[in-house]
Formats: C-alpha cells, sequence, structure tokens
C-alpha cells in the first residue's frame, strides 16, 4: 500500500532533517512512527502526502511514484488527522466532514449520506451533531469529528500526526479505543506519528523508531520490546515498564 526507499530531506544544504528513511506499510496495517521532538517523524509523515516535497528518495502509494502525480489530487485521496483537530470554526460538522467530496464534485444527497454514515461511525449521533459548530463540541467529540472528515473522501490511506495529544487522559483512551476498532472495521492503512512509548505498542502493528532523522528500529511491538537492538530504544522501552512498577508499588 506504501513505501519509502531512501528518503531525506534537507533544506538550504544543512544537514538531513530526515536521512535515507526506508519502510513499508501493508493493506490494513497501523505502523506508528514514534520518536522524540526533532527526531523528524513529521517531516517523515508530511512528505507521504507531499505537504513537503522529499529532497530525494522515492514514496509510493499503491504502487505509484507520487512525485508523479498532482500534490491536490493525492492529497484528496489521502486522509489526514491534524495535531489539535484543526476544524474549519465557520463551517458546521456536516460541512467540515463534507469539504472533500465537495471539492471532488459529490452529489449532495451522497455526501449527506456519507456524513450521516460517518457520525455514527465515530459515535456522534447524525441528529445531535450534524448542525453543531466546532466551538459546541468537546475535545473529545472534535476528534471524533476530525476523524469522520479524514475518511470522508473514501482514502486508502490514513495519516495521524499525534491525533490524541491535545486530549484528556480519559478521553485519550476512549478516543484512542474508538479509533483503533474504526481502523480495524474499515481495514485502513494507518500511519500515526506519536511520542508516547506506550500510545505506540498498544496500538501499532508495527513501530518504526526514528533519531535524529533516521530509523533506528522497524518491529512489531512484541519483537521491540523483547529484542530493542539499540540502547536507545532500549530507554524508551524501559520506560512504561519503569511507570508501570511505580505505580504498582503505590498499590497497597
Amino acid at each position: 500500500m506504501l513505501s519509502l526507499t531512501n528518503v531525506s530531506k534537507s533544506y538550504d544544504d544543512r544537514d538531513p532533517v530526515v536521512d535515507q528513511v526506508s519502510f513499508a506499510a501493508n493493506v490494513g496495517e497501523l505502523v506508528v512512527i514514534l520518536g522524540e521532538s526533532g527526531s523528524g517523524k513529521t517531516t517523515t509523515l508530511k512528505m507521504i502526502n507531499r505537504l513537503i516535497a522529499p529532497s530525494s528518495g522515492v514514496i509510493r502509494v499503491n504502487g505509484q511514484d507520487t512525485s508523479t502525480v498532482d500534490p491536490v489530487i493525492l492529497r484528496r485521496s489521502i486522509g489526514y488527522v491534524f495535531q489539535g483537530v484543526g476544524l474549519f470554526p465557520h463551517m458546521n460538522v456536516a460541512q467540515n466532514i463534507g469539504i472533500t467530496p465537495s471539492l471532488l464534485g459529490w452529489t449532495s444527497n451522497r455526501i449527506a449520506h456519507t456524513v450521516d454514515r460517518l457520525l455514527e461511525l465515530v459515535r456522534l449521533n447524525p441528529a445531535d451533531y450534524r448542525l453543531r459548530m466546532p466551538f459546541e463540541l468537546s475535545g473529545g467529540q472534535q476528534q471524533r469529528v476530525g476523524f469522520a472528515r479524514a475518511l470522508a473522501a473514501e482514502p486508502s490511506i490514513l495519516l495521524l500526526d499525534e491525533p490524541f495529544g491535545a486530549l484528556d487522559l480519559i478521553t485519550r483512551y476512549e478516543v484512542r479505543h474508538d479509533f483503533q476498532k474504526l481502523q480495524e472495521e474499515l481495514g485502513l492503512t494507518a500511519i500515526m506519528v506519536s511520542h508516547d512509548v506506550t500510545e505506540a505498542l498498544l496500538l501499532a502493528d508495527r513501530v518504526i523508531v526514528m533519531r535524529n532523522g533516521r530509523v533506528l528500529r522497524d518491529a512489531t511491538p512484541d519483537d521491540l520490546v523483547a529484542d530493542p537492538g539499540d540502547p536507545y530504544v532500549a530507554r524508551l522501552i524501559e520506560m512504561p515498564r519503569a511507570q508501570a512498577r511505580f505505580v504498582e508499588a503505590l498499590a497497597p
């Protein structure tokens, strides 16, 4: 479904912020790109739909080199869930979800049917929510609408840039759980950026660990825990273990 081969990005002849990154995602996989701030993970994500143009290397979606595709057409075929949601404040929920189908020239009946179907998928009653404005929604509800908007044009790939980072802990758990069920139900191929080790281990089919623009490890969560393969990766994996031991020690 998606492959990156020796993809790099540099600015003004400086050291690359992404350096020779290669990985692939199969149909229906959820791949999490894990790393600290400045690791190159978000730049890598944005190069997939050409919000940022690679300096070198090849990115293929469904076998096609993305550099040969009109960037606007490419982006309309790839769903994108922003950090902080990014709903249009002057549009109601139905208009936010239907924006890309409208640009694609869908009929109003098809758009309305799609909006209601997606609201039901993200567990928001269409009758209650389709006409609400973003400011009338909680953070979790806004994020659910963000997922619905990203899925509206029936994309083959979904990109997620730390989609749960702005949510409180309980809402984050609920929305994350619902997204996982949704992704599995629809068979979506999804690439998600995160700096949360626990989140990556719980959600991902595969984890790509990045540091200083490079891929240090590409493995399933089980394999990553069993064999970090790198001292930095080992420190990352130890963090949730140490936290779990600390919480357990507090119990009577």
